[in-house]
């Protein structure tokens, strides 16, 4: 774990933790990719001096920094042997969300001292950052035939990797996986919603809220927009922020737009969008000094870095934030030797992490989400979900959306960029 201070001058840190970086580069510091002026600027002010004048918060952009330094040297993590998977091991893999990987770490880190003490089976786990699906995905999963050569149990976020044939979703169909959650009953925060796979394949144990942040200067005359509907009327068109480049959640959107709105709905989104943004730049978005958005739509974990005051304001969808469920799958026939794993990561405790720490609600019925009962979720739904072809839709939503956008070719970003190596495409 770094030791990163608030009283350490951004030189300091650099110095130390040069894998910081990007981190500060993509977010508003572009003097900080050069020596000369990291020496001359960066010497003479302090990280909390830094992150007030750009009015970030100090707490969630230390864990940015501190993420970028824990994921550049790995070192809590035991990971599996060149990439093989262990016979006589349990196999953990998976994606976490970036602001919650590092408590969750060292929460299922003491989970496994444990575990040992009582089981004789090896814990082998890799569990990147969301930071690194795309790269993770096309080592690990794409393209395997054998559910051997699959994880025990895998976690992560979205939609594309788990109903994709190409990737999981063809070994879903098989029967390879089983929710053992033991969760009968959801919080009620998401009463009405039948999050509970009725065929008892994905075990679901949190969700990605996406809501509006407005920047109430730029809106103008306009009257603040608190609906999906609204947000895509032509008012807005070019004048809003998408996280295109975070394929988890852009992906559970576009499902959701298509799924209310059709084809129309989602070249209407194509239309609003003016840039792909990652989350930590949509909150200091109002100060670019070309056109600049009106709405951003990010998760919502995201808004707590607004600073109190400045014209950004948060809100919640009076239809629903769209969210992309946290999956868990496990193999059916590893049921009994990974079920207290299983147990670990459905437990109230993890629950608190993933909800208290990073603002994804948890499903466990004993987690305070601290939502105000009152705000409501779009779920696509499992009738939905196992009437379509899931990754065949989002395939053509991206199509539509594209051309309607003037994108061309994948809306997914550089994974070379600065951004992408600062960790900038956590969920």
């Amino acid at each position: 774990m770094s030791s990163i201070s608030p009283g350490d001058t951004l030189y300091k840190i650099t110095e130390e933790y040069p894998e910081t970086i990007p981190v500060f580069v993509s977010n508003g510091f572009p003097q900080m990719e050069n020596r000369e002026k990291r020496e001359s600027f960066g010497r003479s002010i302090t990280l909390e001096t830094a992150l007030m004048l750009k009015a970030l918060d100090l707490k969630i952009f230390t864990k940015l920094l501190e993420e970028a330094v824990e994921q550049k040297r790995n070192s809590a993590d035991v990971t599996l042997n060149d990439g093989e998977f262990s016979e006589d091991a349990l196999n953990i893999a998976g994606l976490l969300p970036c602001p919650v990987r590092l408590p969750l770490m060292e929460q299922f880190g003491t989970f496994l001292e444990k575990y040992k003490e009582t089981h004789n089976t090896p814990v082998n786990h890799e569990l990147k950052a969301a930071s690194m699906g795309l790269d993770w995905v096309q080592e690990h999963i794409e393209g395997v035939e054998d559910s051997a050569d699959l994880p025990d149990l895998f976690i992560s976020a979205g939609f594309d990797m788990f109903f994709d044939e190409n990737k999981i979703g063809k070994f879903k169909k098989a029967g390879v996986f089983e929710d053992t959650t033991g969760l009968e009953s959801f919080n009620p925060l998401f009463d009405g919603l039948d999050l509970k796979d009725p065929r008892g394949h994905y075990g679901m144990i949190a969700v990605v809220p996406a809501v509006f942040l407005i920047n109430t200067d730029e809106l103008g005359e306009r009257p603040l927009p608190r609906s999906w509907d609204e947000v895509l009327s032509p008012e807005f068109e070019k004048r809003v922020s998408l996280p295109v480049g975070d394929f988890d959640l852009f992906n559970g959107i576009l499902l959701n737009i298509h799924k209310t709105y059709g084809d129309e709905g989602v070249r209407r989104l194509g239309r609003s969008l003016l840039e792909s943004m990652h989350p930590s730049q949509m909150v200091k978005s109002d100060r670019k000094k070309d056109e600049k958005p009106i709405v951003t739509i990010m998760p919502y974990f995201f808004t707590k870095m607004v600073f109190p005051g400045g014209p950004m304001e948060a809100v919640w969808p009076e239809d629903g934030a769209i969210i992309s469920p946290v999956f868990m799958l496990g193999k059916k026939e590893k049921r009994d030797a990974l079920q207290p794993v299983v147990d670990f990561f459905a437990s109230r405790e993890v629950g608190e992490v993933l909800s208290h720490n990073g603002r994804f609600p948890s499903v466990h019925p004993e987690v305070d989400n601290r939502v105000d009962g009152d705000k409501k979720f779009l779920w696509l739904g499992w009738d939905y979900i196992y009437s379509n072809d899931i990754a065949a839709l989002i395939s053509r939503c991206e199509e539509i959306f594209n051309e309607a956008a003037g994108i061309e070719g994948s809306p997914l970003p550089d994974l070379n960029s600065p951004a992408a190596a600062a960790g900038e495409e956590c969920v």
